[in-house]
């Protein structure tokens, strides 16, 4: 290992994060007896601007009167381009003990960061707020995907980041329409075969965006969090996004709709097979380390050191779930 130590963010479960529109009171009541991990109670991109007054209003009275038990709570903040971010945090921070951390669209460098943190201390120390608010942040433009590992150091506060890939795609002016979907254009057409045919391999237009910002993540201690999928009548193509997430080693992932907080959850819990074969490679490894060994075989594989990391990351996923 470096000698570099980088001091991991604030655990939590973080499977699913669902998305609940602040100006629908009854939405927000419905979500907390739901099963995601964390909820965020937006005023940004699901609120439209005649509505955002009443919305903090809303957020500010479903924090303080639902139960929600053991789920993280989030607001999404308006943007630093606009009038309303102030007082979205002002209002609601100073008036909601029980949230739990700010989601900052939209960021592009540092200094957004930055920004939030120093109102958010302000308030904090004014209030002689006790907990100490976490944040997430959405990397969905050109410019914070360029400053993304800048970004990933920008606060102590910060958590987790999402791949907004809406906005994203936007950003670059894909040819895309869908959220979160694949296109058949970025394809690659094989040779021939003796017969003369070819075959075409769809292509994920996203991975390099993911892999940037989840390398970021883990190298600062974050948890990266894949953001929405548009369709939410297909749960099918919901589920492949995700599998692909959790194999490159992202925390969990977004759901605009309920019925998609249970796919994502499923998705990202090891199974009862996984814990099991690290827990196995863990009893391996203590035995061989009597021996005075420091790799051994496992069902016909090599496993070292570096098995026994993977395994312990994994096994404390699954205590975490347990207790959840």
């Amino acid at each position: 290992m470096s000698f570099t130590l980088v001091q991991q963010a604030t655990p939590r479960l973080h499977r699913s994060e669902l998305a609940v529109p602040g100006s629908n009171p009854t939405f927000m009541e419905k979500s907390a007896k739901s099963t995601a991990d964390v909820i965020f109670l937006d005023l940004e991109d699901a609120v439209a601007p005649d509505d955002k007054e009443q919305a903090r209003k809303n957020i500010v009275q479903a924090l303080n009167e639902i139960d929600w038990g053991t789920k993280t709570m989030m607001i999404r903040i308006n943007g630093l381009d606009t009038h309303y971010m102030y007082r979205d945090v002002v209002d609601i921070v100073e008036a909601c003990p029980r949230l739990d951390m700010i989601l900052i669209p939209k960021v592009g460098v540092p200094q957004d960061v930055y920004a939030i943190d120093v109102l958010v201390t302000q308030i904090e120390q004014a209030k002689r707020r006790e907990k100490k608010l976490g944040f997430e942040v959405l990397i969905e433009t050109a410019l914070g995907m360029a400053n993304v590992e800048a970004i990933a150091q920008s606060s102590k506060r910060l958590e987790a980041m999402s791949f907004g890939v809406a906005d994203y795609a936007a950003s670059l002016r894909a040819r895309s329409t869908v959220i979160g979907g694949v296109n058949p254009d970025y394809s690659v057409l094989t040779d021939k075969d003796e017969a003369g045919a070819r075959q075409t391999h769809w292509q994920d237009p996203w991975l390099f965006a993911q892999n940037r910002m989840l390398v970021a993540c883990r190298a600062y201690g974050l948890r990266p969090i894949d953001g929405p999928f548009g369709d939410f009548s297909d749960p099918d193509g919901y589920t492949s996004a995700a599998r692909r997430c959790a194999a490159l080693g992202f925390e969990g992932k977004w759901a605009i709709h309920p019925s998609q907080i249970d796919l994502a959850n499923d998705v990202f819990t090891p199974s009862e097979a996984e814990v099991t074969k690290a827990r196995r490679i863990l009893a391996a490894m203590e035995e061989a380390a009597k021996a005075g060994r420091g790799a051994v075989s496992l069902d016909g594989r090599l496993i070292d050191i570096a098995s026994i990391r993977m395994a312990e990351a994994l096994i404390g996923k699954a205590d975490a779930m347990a207790r959840a």
